[in-house]
């Protein structure tokens, strides 16, 4: 009976505060979007963020602190973002350090859910925390800091061992409780529940709902960068992994001993650039009510349980674009909405476990208090469970839904953008040996975050009569840049390189994205 009045303290204190604990993160996420779409655009969808915490507990959320990162960066203040990532990392920190030293303690926490999913604290998406150090990884790259960008893509690597432990003793642990409270342990059917959204065969294709191709490919990129191959290789061929029969990252493994080669640096005359074009935001996580039949005073009873559901994306795929009058093919490489569903899709079963564990305990509680105060008691107890449940539509609905990745080389100097044939922004900068440049498309607005820049070009800058920019991405193959003739005496000169096998097919001529 202890848990009983325990509960019903919890759902009073609940009632009395207005449910503040239970607000709907979507709802937010909708107006911050919306906030973005007005004149003020990215500054007035951080200050309609940063409104919303109030107190320093909430300043120092780990939610919020993502949510506020990605605007930072959105609004170009990456040493601003990198400050409120970490933030959100320490909470991210604590919660491996807990998940390796401590996994019953951080277990014990799924008892909130015995009021309701929100209750829990939020510990963020699995996919979220290895997205967190690759948005930590590229602002510093961003801002030269190659050292610390390293550091970040190696916490990649420890983070994602960490979760694929934990979540195995989650599982276990909820059907374990489910067990206790009289809960068929086997039971994952839910009345309506739209199940082909997680039954997707494009769900059901990625190995896990946590690693993606872009932080694996970024570590090789970042490794080559700093001349470490041995390390390089096993990046490349991690994203090859998880996205398989992708031209381009196949390419990046292929490619590394030629790219890395004395010969060819000493006579490379273009950036090699790395492009991440990113689009749209995240899908949101709706709540949606199911009938489940739960043994309730020894009778099955038909109990209103709230689970979350993710509607597939239907924006359509970017296939390219031109910069610097060359066209690069996009490879799309992380499908966000893909991976939030993986992640239900794997989540389902403890919470489905938990949702009828739940709705034991409250419908017990419902006659107790029927029992106790007639009609009024149980109007209270109905009243305090609709409140309650509520599927958790906690997520870092700022990420982008979809990121392409594209590879070629630009000679050093200002390109401007071309997307579906119109100009975008201002030209664009590039030079050195290596180039990241970071594209965004949100809420319709585009945005040219820093270019990255490393290292310097050895060989002699192309001739003035030369085309601008006529290497780029040719069916997923980095194309060399043809070496350039010095201007006097072309007859007598000698090659500095041999000329690349074939020009630059645009965007169009592509095979379909994979």
């Amino acid at each position: 009976m202890s848990r009983l009045r325990m509960l019903g303290a919890l759902v009073i204190v609940v009632l009395l505060s207005g449910c503040a604990a239970t607000q709907s993160h979507d709802k937010h996420a909708e107006n911050v979007q919306q906030a973005a779409r007005s004149g003020g655009g990215f500054a007035a969808a951080l200050a309609q963020h940063e409104a919303s915490a109030t107190s320093d507990d909430q300043k120092k959320a780990l939610l919020y602190n993502l949510e506020r990162g990605e605007l930072l960066a959105l609004n170009r203040r990456y040493a601003d973002s990198i400050e409120a990532l970490t933030l959100a990392d320490v909470k991210v920190k604590e919660w491996e350090e807990a998940a390796k030293t401590s996994p019953d303690k951080l277990l014990g926490t799924l008892g909130a859910a015995t009021i309701s999913e929100r209750l829990k604290p939020y510990e963020g998406q699995d996919y979220e925390k290895v997205f967190l150090t690759t948005r930590l990884a590229l602002n510093r790259l961003v801002l030269g800091d190659l050292d610390n960008a390293r550091v970040e893509i190696k916490r990649t690597h420890e983070r994602e061992a960490v979760i694929a432990e934990f979540r195995a003793k989650e599982t276990a642990k909820a059907e374990a409780e489910a067990k206790e409270k009289g809960a068929d342990a086997k039971g994952k059917e839910l009345n309506g529940y739209p199940v082909e959204t997680l039954n997707d065969p494009a769900v059901l294709k990625l190995k896990n709902g946590y690693q993606n191709a872009l932080s694996h490919y970024l570590s090789g990129f970042v490794y080559e960068v700093l001349g470490e191959d041995g390390l390089a290789a096993p990046g490349y061929r991690k994203a090859i992994e998880l996205r398989p029969e992708v031209p381009l990252l196949e390419e990046g493994l292929r490619g590394l001993d030629q790219r890395t080669s004395f010969t060819h640096k000493r006579r490379q005359a273009k950036t090699d650039v790395l492009l991440i074009v990113e689009a749209g935001t995240s899908p949101a996580r709706k709540p949606k009510a199911f009938t489940v039949p739960v043994p309730i005073s020894g009778r099955l009873n038909s109990v209103s349980i709230s689970y979350p559901v993710i509607e597939p994306s239907k924006e359509p795929l970017l296939t390219g674009l031109t910069l610097g009058g060359a066209d690069f093919k996009l490879e799309p490489v992380v499908d966000v909405d893909l991976m939030a569903r993986r992640a239900l899709s794997d989540e389902m079963p403890g919470m489905v476990l938990r949702g009828i564990t739940r709705a034991i305990v409250k419908g017990t509680v419902q006659n107790e208090l029927q029992k106790r105060a007639g009609l009024f008691g149980a109007v209270v107890g109905l009243a305090a469970s609709v409140v309650t449940e509520q599927a958790d539509d906690r997520m870092w609905r700022m990420l982008p839904g979809r990121v392409y990745l594209a590879r070629g080389y630009l000679e050093p100097g200002e390109h401007r953008l071309v997307f579906n044939g119109q100009p975008v922004g201002e030209p664009i900068k590039i030079d050195g040996q290596y180039a990241v440049l970071n594209l965004r498309l949100f809420e319709g607005q585009w945005v040219a975050h820093d270019v990255a820049k490393f290292g310097r070009l050895v060989a002699p800058p192309p001739a003035a009569a030369a085309p601008a920019a006529t290497s780029a991405v040719v069916s997923g193959k980095v194309e060399a840049p043809a070496a350039v003739k010095p201007a006097a005496k072309p007859a007598a000169a000698k090659p500095a390189a041999k000329p690349a096998a074939a020009p630059a097919k645009p965007a169009a001529a592509a095979s379909k994205p994979n």
